[in-house]
């Protein structure tokens, strides 16, 4: 059950601000208040698509997501008080990044996302950057963790103007260290190969998906807030992240 106690625009969403117009020094009682959630935005989203699609593809995507429920995905993966496996990846730029080092200055926000062809991803990534300055203020580095190829994630980070760091997790290497690798169903793959070239942007024909999941790790390593659900479409909202983060030593 997700608690939001302020509720804030997102500026990405919004279209009335950008980070650079963010000052690190924001408080959230500086910023603009709002009724809308990204949970809403996605929630839309939702609703576009079951009014356009058509129902074999409905029905398609719903099973897809009933197969990630019956493999209880989110029951096995890490959870809260776990100690995170530490790793490097390179970042879009070609850059190693290891989770250890980035934990020795602060806490870190960890999220995969599916890719960047999906638009749930997207809406999430910019709500996440337009939350970054208030992280940061707290101490925290964020880091997207994605399946996606080095040239694919870098057009995700451009498009999308961010600020934090996206790693390639090839072959979903970490994400099955964490647990959260689910197989999409044969009738989804087929959807995601013809639609879009699923294979092309992971660089293999697995048809392996990470969960949309976010943890934050404190700088002992450990696991102080889990999000992780199995439906793809939800995720984690950004205050509610901020809010972990403060509880976090």
């Amino acid at each position: 059950m997700r608690k939001h106690i302020i509720i804030y625009t997102f500026g990405a969403l919004a279209a009335c601000s950008t980070p650079s117009q963010q000052s690190e020094q924001e408080t959230p009682t500086e910023m603009q208040q709002a009724e809308t959630t990204l949970q809403e935005i996605l929630e839309q989203k939702k609703a576009t698509f079951e009014e356009k699609a058509d129902s074999t593809k409905k029905a398609v995507y719903a099973e897809g997501i009933a197969s990630v429920v019956n493999a209880k995905i989110t029951e096995t993966a890490l959870q809260v008080g776990d100690l995170a496996p530490d790793f490097r990846l390179k970042n879009a730029m070609g850059e190693e990044i290891s989770l250890y080092e980035q934990l020795k200055s602060g806490p870190v926000i960890l999220m995969w996302y599916r890719g960047g062809w999906c638009p749930y991803c997207n809406l999430t990534l910019k709500a996440m950057q337009d939350m970054l300055p208030l992280y940061r203020s707290g101490g925290a580095q964020l880091l997207a963790l994605t399946p996606e190829m080095p040239d694919k994630s870098l057009n995700t980070k451009e498009k999308n103007n961010l600020d934090f760091q996206v790693l390639t997790d090839k072959n979903n290497n970490v994400a099955k260290k964490y647990k959260v690798v689910y197989t999409l169903t044969d009738e989804v793959k087929e959807y995601y190969e013809t639609g879009f070239g699923h294979s092309a942007y992971n660089g293999n024909k697995d048809g392996e998906l990470p969960l949309a999941a976010t943890y934050i790790i404190g700088t002992d390593g450990k696991i102080t807030y889990a999000f992780l659900d199995a439906d793809y479409r939800n995720r984690a909202e950004p205050m509610e992240v901020l809010n972990a983060l403060t509880q976090t030593q």
